[in-house]
């Protein structure tokens, strides 16, 4: 499977609003856009010019504007950059955007070098960029201040399969072979599906995250006890805390990165030595 820009972009034009509902459907969605929360809540401080690249409709601009941040919206999609502007003016994060910018993570040539604090890339832009995946690292990493950050979550193999358990019983075998060989969900693989992407495993993004310049400082699962639960297991807010506090210790758990729908990194670009 190569990278296909317009593809991708269709794939998120027809999805249009839905892109802000996946995090509500289950109770593990639910969980994993609390641990995407808690990631933003650690790194990002007031005043911190991020770029928030797929950024979809705008979940993640609007938590970023809670946190005091200065924001330039990109997406390769146009409709979820329409998307996210309405809601930003609907919900009041409008304040925070300095721009929207229609941009392709693969080539963020239109944004000047060392000019952000922190990139966030959540959601899952590593995952459709295939063979170009080292082209959107250098890329992210260019335009990050020494010191700065970049906070990411791609698609996981196995939680994935684990949220979505009917295709290891109605996939054919041979295809799903593919998929757990490759990570690579295609045409191929599975003709039914227009969302192709590649799914992590938690060490495979440990390698690829491993770049001269960068350190890694986490990766971990974006859900974990409750990945693939429903909504009315849980009923009652000391449960959703107390569920909470179990996730952020599991997540972290190496045993347990591959769990969730999605895995969390930190890189970090190294500052110049004093």
């Amino acid at each position: 499977m190569t990278y296909s820009p317009a593809a991708i972009a269709a794939y998120f034009d027809a999805l249009g609003a839905g892109e802000w509902e996946r995090f509500d459907r289950t109770l593990g969605d639910r969980v994993s856009l609390a641990m995407h929360t808690a990631l933003l809540e650690r790194y990002v401080r007031p005043g911190h010019r991020i770029l928030d690249v797929g950024a979809g409709p705008g979940r993640f601009t609007e938590l970023l504007h809670h946190r005091g941040a200065r924001v330039v919206v990109a997406d390769l999609s146009a409709r979820q950059l329409e998307l996210n502007r309405e809601t930003a003016g609907v919900r009041g994060f409008a304040s925070s955007v300095e721009a929207w910018r229609q941009l392709d993570i693969c080539d963020l040539g239109a944004l000047d070098a060392t000019s952000f604090d922190g990139v966030v890339a959540f959601g899952g832009p590593f995952s459709y960029v295939f063979e170009r995946r080292d082209k959107a690292l250098a890329e992210c990493v260019r335009v990050l201040r020494p010191g700065g950050y970049l906070l990411l979550s791609v698609m996981s193999l196995w939680g994935t399969l684990h949220r979505h358990r009917a295709a290891l019983r109605d996939m054919p075998r041979a295809a799903m072979r593919t998929i757990i060989a490759t990570g690579d969900l295609t045409a191929e693989t599975d003709p039914t599906s227009r969302h192709y992407c590649h799914m992590y495993r938690a060490a495979e993004l440990r390698a690829f995250l491993a770049k001269p310049g960068l350190e890694v400082e986490q990766i971990s699962a974006s859900s974990a006890l409750a990945t693939g639960v429903e909504n009315e297991f849980i009923t009652a807010p000391e449960q959703w805390e107390a569920l909470l506090e179990y996730e952020a210790t599991a997540c972290d758990e190496p045993g347990y990165c591959d769990a969730g729908t999605h895995l969390l990194a930190v890189v970090r670009r190294d500052s110049p030595a004093a």
